[in-house]
């Protein structure tokens, strides 16, 4: 194992030949965010996707995910041979979570692996610093063809907001909330004119996560849709479409990144390309032009792909402990039709109780809408089982709700946004006072 000073250079290929690394990093006497940005040949970000962060833990490719190395703080799971064309390079950098500054940091560390083996390790302490409150850590870097990795060690006045107009980013203006001092990136212009059919959608969600008070909250958001043949007519009728634009408008204001991830499942699970602002028109069509409708409909299947994405440790299994993370998934699951897993579905609801994932179910057709929410009901539920998900008993905390609609344009805008939000806020409290975020 080499021990590194700053401005020393190795090739990548003398830790790992295959180009696959994590980064752990960690650090004693004050507490550090880490960010990885994906610049271009001139030194600014590719693409505001490729600030790789807690708030955005994994890059468009994957070739960049927030993954921390067992026995670390935090790291980064990287793939060179995942990184398209124009990353030319790869910074790791650090900010301080809270007040303070770098002079007060007792010892810090980075550290190249390889799986379980150490390869290379920077270590740096207050004592190289002084009133600065970020830090560029190291770079991977392409020359000649191949990647290179460098210490650095440079400090930064302006903390992460600095680095990040460093970088060529944008930085809203407006109040982060607790807890999220990194840069919050503007998607306004790119709506306006990428996707101008998403602005009157993106308001009114905006006003419905005001009267709850998460007009500042913080989310990743996923589109769970059923593709079984029943919703045939749903998907030619471009509903689907339509109400897949304004769940992409939710993900707008729960996240910077402007976009959410869909899943598609019937006999099986299929994981397209995230829906977003650049990829609106028609995305639907495409993907099921992709992936056809199948027989069956499978919700097991569909809860343990979305559990397996965004949390793999448990490998879609049981979990025996509660899992603690820094952003919650808000999962939005559409279904015309009962399940064949019915065992599966109601064991994986159990066992993601103890993940930060709150499940939103949707049933389009004649079903009862729940009685929780005073809503008019229709004569006899078609979803029974959804309804007994929306109650399950033996789950850590209760983790899902359900209403109904007869066809997905029932509501209009600002009051589907308020029924999204019917149960969320309430499930949020009880995460938190059960360990389930950070």
């Amino acid at each position: 194992m080499e021990h590194l000073s700053r401005g020393q250079r190795l090739p990548l290929a003398q830790i790992s030949p295959s180009g696959q690394f994590s980064i752990a990093l960690g650090s004693q006497g004050l507490a550090l965010d880490f960010a990885c940005f994906g610049l271009d040949a001139n030194g600014k970000l590719a693409d505001e996707r490729y600030m790789t962060f807690f708030n955005q833990p994994v890059s468009p490719c994957g070739g960049v995910r927030l993954s921390a190395p067992p026995g670390s703080q935090a790291g980064f799971s990287i793939d060179t041979g995942a990184l398209p064309a124009s990353i030319d390079q790869l910074v790791v950098a650090a900010s301080i979570d809270g007040a303070g500054l770098l002079s007060q940091l007792g010892a810090g560390y980075l550290s190249l692996r390889d799986g379980p083996r150490e390869g290379a390790r920077f270590d740096f302490a207050g004592k190289d610093f002084a009133a600065e409150r970020a830090i560029m850590l190291a770079s991977v870097y392409r020359k000649d063809g191949q990647w290179r990795f460098m210490a650095i060690g440079q400090g930064f006045n302006g903390g992460l907001d600095a680095l990040v107009a460093h970088f060529g980013g944008s930085v809203a203006q407006d109040a982060a909330p607790a807890g999220a001092r990194a840069a919050q990136v503007s998607l306004e212009k790119r709506v306006e004119r990428e996707a101008p059919q998403l602005v009157s959608l993106i308001k009114h969600a905006a006003v419905s996560l005001q009267k709850v008070g998460l007009d500042t909250h913080r989310a990743k958001v996923a589109l769970v849709l059923d593709i079984s043949g029943s919703m045939g007519m749903l998907y030619r009728k471009g509903l689907v479409q339509q109400f897949a634009e304004r769940i992409l408008a939710l993900g707008c204001k729960f996240d910077d990144d402007g976009e959410i991830d869909v899943f598609l499942f019937g006999r099986d699970v299929h994981q397209p390309a995230p829906m977003n602002i650049g990829n609106t028109s028609n995305y639907i069509t495409r993907v099921i032009a992709r992936h056809p409708l199948e027989g069956d409909t499978r919700y097991g299947r569909a809860i343990e792909a979305v559990r397996r994405f965004y949390f793999p440790d448990a490998g879609g299994g049981a979990r025996d402990q509660p899992l603690a993370a820094a952003l919650p998934v808000y999962v939005m699951f559409v279904t015309d039709g009962t399940t064949s897993d019915q065992p599966l579905t109601e064991k994986q609801l159990r066992w993601a109780s103890r993940e930060p994932i709150f499940w939103q179910f949707m049933g389009i057709g004649k079903g009862k809408k729940s009685k929780k929410k005073s809503l008019a009901a229709f004569a006899d539920s078609d979803f029974p089982f959804l309804e007994k998900l929306d109650e399950l008993d033996g789950r850590f905390v209760d983790n899902a709700n359900y209403f109904s609609v007869a066809s997905p344009d029932e509501h209009g805008d600002a009051a589907l946004y308020d029924l999204l939000m019917d149960e969320y806020p309430g499930w949020l409290k009880l995460a938190r006072q059960n360990g389930l975020l950070n």
